[in-house]
């Protein structure tokens, strides 16, 4: 039943599906370790807030692994895309699986930035906190995540990208 929840979660963050089915296991190994720990609110639906609780577990283990792992492994952020596929136009529309693909060619460091930061709503001081990394470097690999992911949809789609801010929120 929490698979494909675990595993949707650390495909974003793994390098391959390989990678990302370790960090799903390593979460279990967690969740099972330490369910004596979980404290689910009977107020509310107990499912829901049991799949919260595990969603953090499984966030928590790909930083560990990336915190383990970023030191050894050097990604070249500004290498140029092996992704490029002219035959699309940019009336296609891309597919979740085709995003998580690109997304997925950034740096390891850009990568988890980009994914802590929107997809899992979390601000730069606590992603600053969570990578051991200042700040002014989450928001720096931030951007250049955007302009990297940007360089690539672009090339794939052929079509001019722009990212503009939501009234209100800060690029």
């Amino acid at each position: 039943m929490l698979y494909d929840f675990a595993y949707s979660i650390t495909y974003r963050y793994a390098n391959d599906d390989h990678e990302a089915n370790e960090l799903v296991n390593d979460g279990f190994l967690k969740l099972f370790k330490h369910i004596d720990t979980c404290k689910l609110d009977k107020s509310t639906n107990m499912v829901n807030s049991f799949k919260g609780w595990f969603r953090k577990i499984i966030v928590n283990t790909c930083i560990d692994h990336y915190r383990s792992n970023k030191n050894v492994k050097q990604h070249e952020a500004d290498m140029p895309s092996s992704i490029v596929d002219n035959s699309e136009n940019s009336e296609d529309k891309l597919g979740y699986k085709e995003i998580i693909n690109t997304v997925k060619q950034l740096s390891a460091s850009y990568r988890t930035v980009f994914n802590l930061h929107v997809i899992e709503g979390l601000s730069h001081e606590e992603i600053a906190q969570l990578l051991d990394i200042s700040v002014g470097t989450s928001k720096s690999n931030l951007s250049k995540a955007k302009e990297r992911l940007r360089c690539i949809l672009q090339n794939k789609t052929n079509y001019n990208i722009s990212y503009h801010a939501a009234p209100g929120q800060r690029q």
